[in-house]
């Protein structure tokens, strides 16, 4: 039964809130169908994170010079260790929950700033110039919007560059085009204020040419922020020079706790301006003590781990992805391509694992493998922390990132081996399925009469049958038994392949899918075995029809027969024995001798033969048997007897009467009940 949440007059005990609270938390575990794979890896450090938001609550009811002092400390010092961790000279530091909080609080400082009268005028100002800001195509979705909606800036404040589409890698932000639409805008009487890399890119890791873009907003005076996962190795000894230019920003957003494993630790936005006046007027600082305390779980964290430790745990997670290239990316990707020779699978980095891709598959079932491959490889090794993503110019893709992940589940060397192994396992599965599944349609499409093939693209494996060869009317009644039957059969076979009903949601649900299979499997042999049980399935089924069909005559003819000897009966008695009252007199008076026919039906000849036996029982006065007679043994001699038990002189007397009656209306008697014998 689950707990109902309600608030009691009288206020409940601390050990029945967290009785409570327990209950509310396995109870989601109960109702979720599947249980979550991935648990963060909470170690010691984590538990200095969380004892720090409990410490937060402590220290704020202090007294307000001792809390004033104390949260100026603990920010100081926080400011301080992350400036250098990641080599950030003369930077202020901002806690904030929602990791976009810090690039809403650096525009508004910004906007202060480049607008002088803003303070005081307030959006009036900025009708006289609109200010734009630049972002990449390729920055995480959604963060343009959310600027504007917080902001109060219309959508054409937004201009996105896209990336390149020649030169360099397909992620990084054209710089070219982006200067000549920083021109486009000046000509345009507008005022580009900012511009939004990325150290790193939310889908394939890429990292911006930084160096140029810093020269290029100092060009046009304007602010540049950067964020990306690839900001985490600022903390090692080296540095690819791609991302050490990030330190020339303006402002960066950096997210600790995924890079450490710190749950629920705040993201810091560093940044340099020399007016703390504007900083406090776009909430980037805050005079109330409490606000200050949010970097509490960090500065804990932060004293526990050291700076070994920190750079320890970054270096452990960068080297979990082995990366030599011009892009600097530690983010794997895997994709279906038709460049290189199908199964191919190379264990050292490449940007993409290829697979030589049939014209004929359509691209939801690329779509469908590469999902199937994300959920398996997540489910077989949720360590890993692989998840699947959707960019612009690859499509879908499997990605592996540990600077996003590694930290938060404990990812060990051993889980990327395990992963790279599984990988190999799986790869060429698929491959030799996606080759295989035209054959296995062409093979179906050879025994028209028994099996259909059912073009689902909700189902990665070879294929799903459908049996055939059945009448319309039939077929809707019989066909889901006939598959659950032939499926039965498959599933009892001694092979790797597996059999199922399908996806939950499919298209179809009467149908045989048969599952993933390897490149040696007999596709002709495997469908001449599905069709062979549908036929004997098919044939066995069209026998118990006859049989029933057989039988069901054979009862009708047996009921026929039957109605016809009880009519027999009924004018053979007479109407007056049917009365329940007077046909129990006549029948005590004169018992009528009938016989009890039977019927036989021979199963193997489908007749139905005559069973004739005859018997007829008395009872006593008070119910028990006195006597039984057979064959032409007289009823009169049994009442007779009767009457001349020495205690029954008084019936004696009125039978006689019965008699002389009976012997008086004998032919009227036999025209309604036939012949009464006394």
């Amino acid at each position: 039964s689950k707990s109902v949440l309600c608030t009691s007059y009288s206020g409940q005990d601390v050990s029945t809130v967290l009785h409570l609270v327990h209950n509310l938390i396995h109870e989601e575990e109960e109702e979720d169908e599947k249980p979550s794979r991935r648990m963060q890896n909470v170690g010691e450090q984590g538990h200095m994170a969380l004892l720090g938001h409990s410490l937060a609550a402590y220290i704020s009811v202090l007294d307000k010079e001792r809390l004033r002092r104390l949260t100026t400390r603990i920010l100081s010092d926080t400011t301080l260790w992350l400036c250098r961790l990641f080599r950030y000279e003369n930077g202020s530091a901002y806690f904030h929950e929602d990791d976009r909080d810090g690039l809403v609080k650096v525009c508004r400082l910004v906007i202060n700033t480049r607008y002088e009268e803003y303070a005081s005028e307030g959006y009036v100002v900025l009708s006289s110039k609109q200010p734009v800001i630049y972002l990449s195509a390729s920055c995480r979705p959604g963060l343009g919007q959310h600027l504007c909606s917080q902001l109060g800036l219309p959508l054409s404040s937004l201009c996105t560059v896209p990336c390149n589409t020649v030169f360099g890698s397909q992620h990084q932000m054209d710089v070219a085009l982006l200067d000549k639409l920083i021109k486009e805008d000046l000509d345009a009487k507008k005022l580009p204020l900012l511009l939004i890399a990325n150290a790193g890119t939310p889908g394939a890791g890429h990292t911006d040419k930084l160096g140029r873009l810093k020269d290029l907003c100092d060009q046009y005076n304007m602010w540049l922020h950067v964020e990306g996962v690839n900001l985490a190795t600022l903390a090692l000894g080296q540095i690819p020079s791609a991302v050490m230019a990030a330190t020339r920003s303006d402002s960066m957003t950096l997210t600790p706790g995924l890079w450490l494993g710190l749950p629920a630790v705040t993201a810091v936005t560093l940044y340099r301006h020399e007016d703390p006046a504007l900083s406090l007027a776009a909430g980037l600082t805050s005079s109330q003590p409490v606000e200050k305390l949010r970097a509490l779980p960090l500065w804990l964290s932060l004293q526990y781990l050291g700076h070994n430790g920190i750079v320890q745990k970054i270096q452990h997670t960068a080297a979990l992805v082995i990366v030599e290239d011009e892009l600097n990316s530690p983010v794997v990707l895997f994709k279906f391509s038709q460049e290189m020779s199908a199964g191919t699978v190379s264990l050292q980095y490449v940007h993409a694992i290829r697979l030589t891709l049939d014209s004929l598959f359509r691209e939801e079932y690329i779509y469908l493998l590469i999902i199937t491959l994300g959920e398996q490889l997540a489910q077989l090794v949720p360590t890993s922390g692989v998840d699947v993503v959707e960019l612009e110019d690859e499509g879908t893709c499997i990605r592996f990132s540990p600077l996003l992940t590694a930290a938060v589940l404990g990812t060990q060397h051993e889980d990327v081996t395990e992963l790279v192994e599984k990988l190999s396992e799986l790869v060429p599965v698929m491959s030799s399925t996606m080759c295989l599944r035209q054959d296995f349609r062409e093979e179906i499409h050879r025994h028209p009469a028994v099996l259909r093939y059912v073009e689902d693209m909700s189902w990665p494996g070879l294929g799903a049958p459908q049996t055939e060869g059945m009448d319309d009317s039939s077929r809707k009644q019989q066909l889901d038994k006939i598959n659950s039957e032939i499926l039965k059969k498959l599933q009892g076979l001694d092979t790797d392949i597996s059999f199922s009903t399908g996806p939950e949601f499919g298209i179809e649900k009467e149908c045989i899918f048969v599952g993933m299979v390897t490149e040696d499997v007999d596709v002709s042999e495997l469908v001449d075995t599905i069709a062979a049980l549908g036929r004997d399935i098919e044939e066995s089924g069209r026998l118990l029809e006859n049989m029933t069909e057989v039988v069901r005559k054979g009862i009708q003819e047996a009921e026929l027969q039957l109605q016809k000897a009880s009519e027999e009966k009924l004018i053979e008695e007479g109407m007056l024995r049917q009365l329940p009252l007077v046909g129990s007199v006549l029948n005590w008076f004169s018992p009528f001798e009938s016989s009890i026919k039977g019927r036989t039906f021979n199963l193997a000849a489908g007749t139905v033969s005559l069973n004739v036996q005859s018997g007829r029982k008395y009872a006593n006065y008070n119910g028990s048997q006195l006597g039984q007679t057979h064959g032409t043994s007289s009823a009169g001699k049994t009442l007779q007897d009767f009457l001349s038990h020495p205690f029954r002189s008084d019936i004696k007397a009125t039978g006689k009467i019965v008699r002389d009656f009976v012997e008086l209306m004998a032919p009227i008697t036999s025209i309604f009940f036939g012949t009464v014998q006394l």
